[in-house]
């Protein structure tokens, strides 16, 4: 059970209105010039997006070119991502608008039910893996509460950017609130004060809650905001029990290795300048938080401490994605253990490091550290050329040390994962100009759920 935890005609998009004002991106404020690789990178990773999300339904699947089920995570993902298309102008806002309210409405027909067969979800929730063409459980997946706050932030984020008075903007603000007002967060406690992992039908809830800094803020707010299912206070108080404040690499800030846990929430909720009681106390915000946690893997890459091949300044970033495969055995006179899929990462209080590196670890991390993210996904383009990056960007991984008969020049993932491609959509958008974050702000869901959560100042007081 893997709780994680994925042409477009060339017409101008309609302007985008009615939001708040442009913010400076992180990298303006920063006193950068743009990189124009950030364009090439972000419109490639987006065309994945348009080209394996099914126009008949909506649903992007958790990994392609491999033949995969739908990923109710990645299919968030690419709601947020299509509508960045027409900003793009890879597509108008015309046609975005058609495969979002196309996705939406077939969300809202997915059966739902407690029967271990024949639904794609129960209480509003999702199951983590659906079929591609029926959008049925796949794989005896679990109902997973996070994979389902990733469908709902992409949902949030639709109803909220396409706020024009046309019938099919109009439907997909209906259907938006629809399901999002039809997810039974109370349930998820299970008794408890945490959002449980997931569900199953065999099994029920899984033991373990969502509590301490991870991926799974964003789940809080959500729950937090809800206008039929609200979660207390209290909830938001567990989650925050299970805090690290350590110092790392001459840093302080709240741990958690794998990038990703710093990404997620980030890719879509503007933390600059808001706080909760918890870093209100530390006397910075989640965004300073991951800074220092993306500086920390650079260095880690820096110093190479246990001397894996290719590591450096330039090449870095780890986070939960593929790897070769399970194995151990020799390889510069050293005995080398390797994993497949695994969360990776540098931090005080773990490490797992098998030399397998994601560019999304990088990549999503622009907004936070401008110049080394950018630096790092320029020397893995020049330097691993069309082994690792694309016409749809970068693979999802690659692992030099693992050299073999069948891969004498190391391990390249041949796969994209859409729950590691829509990161670095996002967050490109939001370097360049704050797209994302700038719509959410405008959300009602959001900034209620953030005031309960008790985050104030910067732009939320300005509300």
């Amino acid at each position: 059970m893997r709780y994680r935890c994925s042409l477009l005609t060339m017409l101008a998009a309609g302007i985008l209105g009615g939001f708040p004002a442009p913010v400076p991106s992180a990298q303006a404020q920063s006193g950068e010039a743009w990189d124009p690789f950030l364009d090439s990178l972000q419109q490639r990773t987006l065309h994945w997006f348009l080209v394996t999300t099914a126009e008949n339904n909506g649903l992007t699947p958790d990994r392609w070119p491999a033949r995969a089920p739908a990923s109710i995570g990645a299919t968030g993902f690419g709601l947020t991502a299509i509508p960045l298309a027409a900003e793009r102008h890879i597509i108008t806002r015309h046609a975005a608008a058609i495969r979002i309210l196309t996705c939406l409405r077939f969300l809202l027909s997915i059966p739902q039910g407690d029967a271990a067969t024949g639904t794609g979800g129960y209480r509003g929730f999702f199951y983590h893996f659906l079929n591609t063409r029926t959008g049925l459980r796949e794989w005896n997946s679990e109902l997973s509460t996070v994979d389902t706050g990733l469908l709902l932030m992409g949902v949030l984020f639709c109803e909220s950017y396409f706020t024009r008075d046309s019938p099919t903007e109009q439907n997909i603000r209906r259907l938006a609130d629809s399901l999002y007002r039809r997810v039974d967060w109370t349930w998820s406690l299970n008794g408890t004060e945490g959002i449980t992992l997931g569900w199953t039908p065999d099994e029920g809830f899984h033991h373990i809650t969502w509590r301490g800094y991870n991926e799974a803020l964003f789940l809080y707010i959500l729950a937090l905001g809800s206008p039929t299912h609200a979660i207390p206070p209290a909830s938001y108080a567990h989650w925050l029990s299970g805090y690290r404040w350590l110092s790392y690499r001459d840093r302080e800030f709240v741990s958690f290795a794998p990038l990703f846990g710093h990404q997620y929430s980030a890719c879509w909720i503007d933390f600059r300048g808001i706080r909760d009681a918890y870093m209100n106390g530390k006397g910075i915000d989640y965004f300073e938080n991951s800074r220092r946690a993306t500086y920390t893997h650079q260095d880690y890459g820096k110093t190479n401490p246990s001397g894996w091949r290719d590591y450096s300044s330039e090449i870095w970033g780890w986070t939960s994605c593929d790897g070769p495969r399970d194995t151990a055995f020799t390889v510069d006179e050293r005995s080398r253990h390797f994993q497949g899929y695994a969360a990776r990462g540098p931090s005080a209080d773990w490490t797992n490091d098998d030399g397998t590196i994601a560019p999304t670890a990088a990549a999503s991390s622009v907004p936070f550290a401008p110049g080394i993210c950018i630096s790092a996904v320029k020397a893995m383009r020049r330097k691993y050329g069309a082994q690792l990056y694309t016409e749809y960007g970068f693979h999802d991984a690659f692992n030099p040390t693992f050299v073999t008969p069948a891969t004498p020049g190391g391990w390249f993932d041949p796969d994209y994962l859409g729950i590691d491609q829509g990161p670095i959509a996002l967050m490109i958008g939001n370097a360049r100009d704050g797209i994302v974050w700038r719509v959410l702000r405008s959300n009602p869901a959001i900034v209620k759920g953030l005031r309960r959560a008790g985050f104030t100042g910067g732009w939320l007081d300005k509300r």
